[in-house]
């Protein structure tokens, strides 16, 4: 089965290359439909329901964040992401209303979008499968929005708290909700602190993270490639490689032969 993946942009070329990018990284795993505007992304959605919406907020007539809110109505497992060139806290307060996974600025890195398709994918399977999505969508804490605080030693002690959470779970399946919850923090608002703290999203950052364990194992010892992907956190050895590819250019087992072709040099 393929994942159903709306996308509602309303500048064309941005559209394109959007469209583009998507299916020359996750064209065998999701059916694309294309919307240029919100009314089209409405009428996509009411006809083949999607599994994941990736939505421009800024659309004339019907808004992104519009088409969300309908699409929740009656679609609560749907995965929202926002797109967006705006960093508008008001935008983001309301992100958290609709409950959406991501909130990706643009000009957005290629990596760190696809990280956060893939996230969504995954999420959708959790929801559908689990029947968890009534804990995943109610449990929002807007306190978090009214009591933010300023300034670069909150910052460094939420990055210090985050990096320790990670070097200690990285190992084992991980998602976003599962370490905003471990920080008591809604979704929305851990989403955008990360971001802040690491200037990337959560997703693009952990597969960071796991490349760089890999690489010190693939180095150190002669283990198999399925092996280091589980002790990296990847229970589909495919993934890992294709994750280690995206992120280094190489697979697993070229940047072995790379590297050890080095220290021969």
């Amino acid at each position: 089965m393929k994942y159903k993946l709306l996308v509602a942009e309303d500048e064309m070329i941005e559209r394109k290359v959007l469209i583009r990018t998507l299916n020359k990284n996750l064209g065998e795993m999701c059916e694309i439909y294309e919307a240029k505007n919100g009314r089209e992304a409405l009428e996509i959605a009411r006809r083949e329901i999607p599994c994941i919406a990736l939505l421009d907020i800024e659309m004339p007539g019907i808004s992104g964040l519009e088409v969300a809110r309908r699409i929740r109505e009656n679609r609560q497992e749907c995965v929202i992401l926002f797109l967006t060139a705006y960093d508008n806290f008001v935008y983001a307060q309301q992100a958290i209303s609709i409950r959406a996974l991501d909130y990706i600025l643009k000009p957005y890195d290629e990596n760190e979008l696809i990280f956060s398709v893939e996230e969504a994918m995954r999420v959708y399977d959790q929801l559908t499968k689990h029947d968890m999505f009534r804990e995943y969508h109610y449990r929002v804490k807007e306190t978090n929005w009214k009591h933010e605080e300023k300034g670069d030693e909150r910052l460094s002690y939420v990055r210090e708290k985050i990096s320790a959470y990670l070097e200690e779970n990285y190992s084992r399946e991980l998602s976003m909700q599962e370490v905003a919850r471990a920080m008591n923090y809604s979704d929305a608002y851990f989403c955008k602190l990360f971001k802040e703290c690491f200037q990337i999203n959560f997703s693009a950052y952990l597969n960071e993270y796991r490349v760089e364990k890999a690489k010190k194992l693939l180095l150190q010892s002669n283990t198999g490639i399925r092996e280091i992907s589980e002790a990296c956190g990847y229970s589909d050895s495919n993934y890992f490689t294709r994750v280690f590819k995206r992120i280094t250019g190489m697979t697993p087992s070229e940047y072995r032969l790379d590297q050890a072709e080095k220290r021969e040099k």
